[in-house]
């Protein structure tokens, strides 16, 4: 036989002696057992929940009941045990007219009271959860008075509650419960009840007996019971009691301790919802990530918001892993670090990869395991209600590298790390309760199998921020500059995101601080390092100081300045309707780059040696005003090896494409290629790698002009490296582009037009007469440069130049 009023041991007494054999209890009546086997039909035929009905008042006004002390004793039947009902005398309380009797017992618990004739008096019934959730036992004696519900303000009413459910006893049972079916179940045996956060009851679910805890609740007015309830706050506080309605929303968790199994909710959502209802991506203060952050949030966190037997019924699965890569500053671990702020859980685990691995054999293995060890405690106990465990893994090619490649010091330590990271991620115990959130600069180093779908599946590339992107940077952090008036009026924004093309967000926080020292430098005491002014509290940033940091401050992936302007020392002399050509080409193969027409489009600039076409691919870089201008130079890979060019020259190509627009100007390319020709002689590992990275289209969305320049045109057909497109740049050919070159604004008046004539000349004589120059332009300007030194300009001109010519037509 089963005692249901004994599935508890009372708190603070011992178990009562063995008593006497009694009548078994009998069973549910069998009108209520297909109550329970159809809960939706008796449901339907409950009559309707009125607002205003009477049950939910407290006593009469007219017949107030004075507090008097009751002595506990067992419940008379299972209807008071597993109706959460206390039964009385109504010799001591009288029988309302309108339902039950709200009681408030010992000042702080309340509950339903029933008057009986025929109980004792003094005596309340309390069964054991009862008295386990008031802390009392038979022995004692209870202070009970009677309760208004509406005496402590308008809101009285469940709007939620959250209730821990497990097995009151040895019967159980492995079919899981669906939630949807208990709280139907729950509010129609407790409707017009009282409950309170700590409170502990018992409810017979098809003959199955269930121990509920109540854990949090939410109060609401009546008016928002069928309203959003976005005001009310959930609370743990055993004096935040409300009624029970047939609107409350019953959340259901599961007792750790029990084996009961819970189905996932069709309506509702989970009860560990893992987002904040009122989260906004603009209290995260990250500027210019909205798209990404919403991507982030559609494939890892969107399914974790559905209801869980919605998302049980569709077969969605979870996503385990997100990698965010890009390059340095662009906010990776900045939004790593913000996502806890939208989340209703705890705060992600943070650990940088590097602190993983360990001297010792083993411990690099056991740090990963200890990071998903309360993950698999918690899924083992809540099952499907367990929260999610965050975790972020910072620079995660540090350990994950491609398997075999070496990583680890040659000890195979790399290789047994991510072997561990990928059987904990996906093995054969899988984990439905992690989050996995992977940062790197180098995705290309990380191992293959770690990328795939059901690992770190979501790739999501935190790229430089656009020109709206950098004004919300620059927004965000002078906000404060500007609530507290430092800030001046003349400082444009708008302006700075415009002129700060290719700023990562760090690189951008980098501008304002040297800003701000540029404004702190002028209250600095004149004579001094450190010492201040006295007005230096109306220290202000002024637009001046942002054109300062302009100048010192230059993006990691922007223009490559200094080289160009090296090219182009002394700018572009046109000499000849040829070189305004040339500079139209290159406008056009620009235009034909911007407008996606082409997305990779390779031009080869060719022509005999100083003839000028690295200044003319410079410029037309320049004109270009691509954020992205690289300029690669044999000069920048003196002593390195083959495979360090071949590193050099990929990372040259893989940085631009992290630029929405991009130029690569190759100088001598015949000389990358280490094309000697003793020999002739190359490299056929490098000229390989420059073949296939020409060839490979940049990213959607990423096109890129590449300009080459070369001396060895037939070197480069022997070497089958082909090109789009081909501009052929020529020497200054004849005596009037000689005398174009000499008379040009940009020699500052260095030879008059009698000294032209002068030295074109004496150049004829040198030559032997002639309209023929073909000299190229580097040699004519080396050769005014040398004439400027000495006395006689025009003679050691006409000299300098008239070798140069002689060379040129003999072909040397």
């Amino acid at each position: 036989m089963f005692n249901r009023d004994n599935l508890f041991g009372s708190r603070g007494q011992q178990p009562p002696p063995p008593q006497p054999p009694r009548q078994s209890i009998p069973q549910a009546p069998r009108q209520s057992d297909a109550r329970f086997q159809a809960p939706d039909q008796q449901y339907r035929d409950a009559p309707p929940y009125n607002q205003q009905e009477k049950a939910m008042r407290a006593p009469p006004q007219s017949q107030p009941m004075r507090g008097m002390q009751l002595r506990p004793t067992k419940a008379p039947d299972n209807s008071f045990t597993f109706g959460n009902i206390c039964a009385v005398s109504a010799q001591d309380i009288p029988p309302a007219h309108d339902g039950d009797t709200y009681l408030l017992l010992n000042g702080q618990y309340v509950l339903s009271a029933r008057p009986l004739p025929s109980f004792p008096r003094g005596h309340i019934s309390l069964n054991d959860p009862q008295r386990t959730w008031m802390q009392v036992a038979l022995t004692d004696v209870v202070e009970a008075q009677s309760y208004d519900p509406f005496s402590h303000g308008a809101q009285s009413y469940l709007g939620a509650m959250d209730v821990e459910v497990a097995f009151a006893g040895k019967k159980t049972t492995d079919i899981p419960y669906d939630q949807d079916e208990l709280a139907q179940a729950f509010v129609h045996n407790f409707r017009n009840q009282i409950f309170a956060p700590g409170q502990q009851l018992l409810m017979d679910f098809r003959s199955v007996p269930l121990r509920m805890t109540i854990r949090t609740v939410e109060l609401v007015d009546i008016s928002s019971l069928k309203a959003s309830s976005d005001g009310a706050r959930q609370s743990t506080s055993p004096q935040a009691r409300g009624i029970l309605t047939p609107e409350t929303a019953i959340n259901y968790f599961k007792d750790a301790r029990s084996g009961i199994n819970l189905k996932g909710s069709n309506r509702r959502a989970a009860a560990n919802s893992i987002v904040r209802p009122d989260f906004k991506f603009e209290d995260l203060g990250i500027g210019g990530l909205d798209k990404e952050f919403s991507d982030i949030f559609r494939r890892a966190f969107a399914s974790r918001i559905l209801p869980p037997g919605l998302a049980e019924k569709m077969n969605i699965q979870h996503v385990r892993g997100i990698l965010l890569y890009g390059p340095p500053g662009t906010g990776k671990t900045l939004i790593a670090r913000q996502i806890g702020k939208m989340l209703n859980a705890r705060e992600p685990k943070v650990i940088n990869g590097p602190e993983v691995l360990n001297k010792y054999v083993g411990q690099s293995e056991e740090n990963i395991r200890k990071l998903f060890a309360d993950a698999e405690k918690e899924q083992k106990e809540k099952g499907d209600e367990s929260g999610l465990h965050i975790i972020i893994f910072d620079e995660l090619d540090a350990v994950c590298k491609q398997r075999g490649s070496g990583a680890g010091g040659g000890t195979g330590v790399g290789d047994s790390v991510v072997n561990q990271l990928l059987s904990k991620l996906d093995g054969v115990e899988q984990l439905n309760n992690i989050l996995l959130i992977g940062m790197t600069n180098r995705k290309d180093m990380i191992d293959e199998a770690l990328l795939r779908s059901g690992r770190l599946e979501v790739h999501m590339e935190i790229s430089l921020p656009d020109e709206y992107g950098r004004q919300q940077i620059l927004k965000i952090h002078t906000s404060k500059m500007r609530e507290n008036g430092k800030l001046a009026s003349d400082v444009d924004l708008a302006d700075l995101a415009k002129r700060t093309r290719n700023f990562s967000g760090a690189e951008i926080q980098g501008l304002i601080k040297s800003a701000s020292s540029f404004a702190l430098q002028r209250h600095i005491k004149g004579g001094t390092v450190a010492a201040l002014k006295d007005d230096v509290v109306n220290m202000q940033i002024r637009m001046a100081d942002f054109e300062s940091a302009l100048l010192e401050v230059h993006p990691l992936f922007g223009v490559s300045e200094e080289d160009l302007d090296r090219c182009v020392e002394g700018g572009i002399i046109k000499f000849s309707p040829h070189v305004d050509k040339i500079l139209q080409s290159g406008r056009d193969f620009i235009n034909q780059v911007r407008t996606n027409t082409t997305p990779l489009l390779s031009v080869l600039l060719h022509g005999p040696h100083g003839s000028g076409k690295t200044a003319l691919a410079a410029r037309i870089a320049m004109e270009s005003e691509f954020p992205f201008i690289r300029l690669v130079k044999p000069a920048d890979m003196l002593g390195m090896n083959e495979i360090q060019k071949i590193q050099h020259l990929s990372k040259s190509f893989t940085d631009a494409y992290k630029s929405p627009l991009n130029v690569l100007v190759l100088d001598n390319i015949e000389l990358l290629v280490d094309w000697v020709p003793v020999g002739p002689r190359f490299s056929s590992a490098v000229l390989a790698a420059i073949k296939g990275l020409m060839e490979n289209k940049p990213p959607k969305g990423r096109p890129l002009l590449i300009l080459a320049t070369t001396s060895e045109r037939t070197v480069l057909q022997q070497l089958q490296l082909n090109f789009m497109m081909q501009i052929a740049v020529p020497n200054v050919m004849t005596a009037r582009e000689l005398a174009g070159v000499m008379l040009d604004e940009s020699m500052e008046g260095a030879f008059s037009e009698a000294d032209v004539e002068r030295a074109i000349g004496e150049i004829r004589e040198v030559t032997g007469g002639g309209e023929g120059v073909n000299v190229g332009i580097k040699k004519v300007l080396l050769s005014m440069q040398t004439a400027m030194q000495s006395q006689d300009r025009v003679g050691r001109f006409a000299e300098v130049m008239g070798e140069a010519v002689a060379e040129g037509n003999a072909g040397v």
